[in-house]
């Protein structure tokens, strides 16, 4: 959707993009470089920047419009793999070897806390961001014991993708807010000759983060907490079972088709592109790739559903964090504060559909007008919970993998899964 104001407002971006690199460009050209002892944010030179693989190629064009303008400050982009566990490690790995490879990491929201604990990552000043510009929740990921130790790049919010063509076609009007709405209408839109071979639904349930994230959606989505706000499981109640009992009985009849047990963001994504699916859970970078494929035009997204109403997203999104041994951190700091920017974010919003962690992009009416799932988005950001905010994440979701993926598989009974997970987060947190 090309209007006037669209061009204008991404004209404004490129401007805005481009004063904030020649700021930084005009205060950092000495080329100095040096090692920063801890807490302080010393040396100029070359840095890295570090995250998971770009699915979307979004990333180096960024971090070639700062190269540019800092021929003697540029950036490295390290890709790690897809999968968010592997993507932790690795930087756990290279902050106990207190390796200098590593300086600006992208870490999922739900780290701040173990990285921060273990003095990976430097405390960060706050004053050098616009806090106040972001979505409080998105904020509050940053932080560790009221200490700033990383900056919000982008946020997330999982939603519902579903196929308005079909829907429309199956006489439904509005998409489901229940999981009982979302199975009925998957049943009507079976009844048409093309969709007959179409499964109704699925997520992220491979045992890796995507299922902590999944599981703990539907738990929560039932009025249950997989941890309460201090930290303390919660996991064994009537309610997490009721969540969990959702995904075991969509497993069960066939609701979630049955290779959808090895589904991550990108397995999901494809079989929703390709017409194998009626709904489909992802994030919000889903939105600009299906547009380019053979559903453009014949999908929308809504808030999750959940038991008796919209549902609870998991709070996701990365943020960016200095890593305690890098050089070059004056740098780092620079290149933080212009990669988490609100022009910047603005950008990644146009080019892949990552969720901006600034409340006036979600109000903007031309940004609305092209990206009409902007309201939903937000509505997901605000309304979503946390996942465990512990220091002790690795032993925490690597317990919720290991029982969830039990019950979806059939090895354990929803009950007995749950009452295990209780035990083994009591014991990894303590509480």
């Amino acid at each position: 959707m090309k209007t006037t104001t669209t061009r204008a407002f991404q004209h404004a971006v490129v401007i805005t993009v481009g004063a904030l690199l020649l700021g930084a460009c005009g205060a950092s050209d000495d080329g100095a470089s040096g090692q920063a002892g801890p807490g302080s944010f010393e040396g100029r030179g070359p840095i890295t920047y570090v995250a998971g693989k770009d699915t979307t190629g979004a990333v180096q064009p960024m971090l070639d419009r700062w190269n540019k303008l800092h021929p003697k400050e540029k950036v490295t982009f390290i890709q790690l793999p897809t999968d968010a566990d592997a993507q932790r490690q690795q930087m756990i790995q290279n902050a106990e070897t207190k390796s200098d490879a590593y300086t600006v990491l992208s870490l999922d929201v739900v780290w701040t806390s173990e990285f921060a604990a273990h003095q990976w990552i430097d405390e960060l000043p706050e004053e050098r961001f616009p806090l106040g510009k972001i979505l409080k929740p998105v904020v509050e990921t940053a932080k560790y014991r009221d200490g700033l130790y990383a900056v919000p790049a982008s946020s997330d919010g999982g939603m519902l993708y579903y196929r308005t063509d079909l829907l429309k076609k199956a006489g439904i009007s509005e998409p489901p807010t229940t999981w009982a709405q979302l199975k009925a209408a998957c049943a009507e839109v079976k009844k048409l000759p093309e969709a007959k071979d179409m499964s109704c639904y699925a997520g992220q349930f491979q045992k890796y983060e995507g299922l902590t994230v999944n599981f703990s959606e539907a738990v929560n989505s039932a009025g249950g907490v997989v941890t309460d706000a201090n930290g303390k499981p919660d996991v064994d109640t009537p309610e997490a079972r009721k969540g969990l009992d959702f995904l075991v009985g969509s497993f069960e009849d066939r609701t979630i088709p049955e290779e959808g047990i090895t589904y991550l963001e990108e397995d999901g994504r494809q079989a929703f592109q390709s017409g194998k699916l009626i709904f489909h859970r992802n994030w919000p970078y889903v939105y600009s790739l299906a547009g380019k494929s053979d559903i453009k035009g014949k999908y929308a997204v809504a808030p999750l559903p959940g038991l008796n109403g919209p549902g609870s997203s998991s709070l996701g999104g990365h943020n960016l964090a200095l890593s305690s041994h890098a050089k070059n951190k004056a740098t780092a700091l620079d290149f933080m504060k212009f990669f988490s920017s609100e022009a910047t974010t603005a950008e990644f919003l146009k080019v892949s559909s990552l969720a901006p962690p600034y409340a006036s992009l979600y109000e903007d009416k031309a940004l609305v007008k092209q990206y009409p799932y902007l309201p939903v988005l937000k509505e997901s950001i605000l309304r979503a919970v946390p996942r465990p905010r512990v220091v002790q994440y690795g032993d925490v979701t690597s317990a919720v993998q290991r029982e969830a993926y039990a019950a979806l598989t059939g090895s354990k009974s929803s009950a007995q899964a749950l009452k295990d997970l209780q035990e083994a987060l009591r014991k990894s947190t303590g509480r």
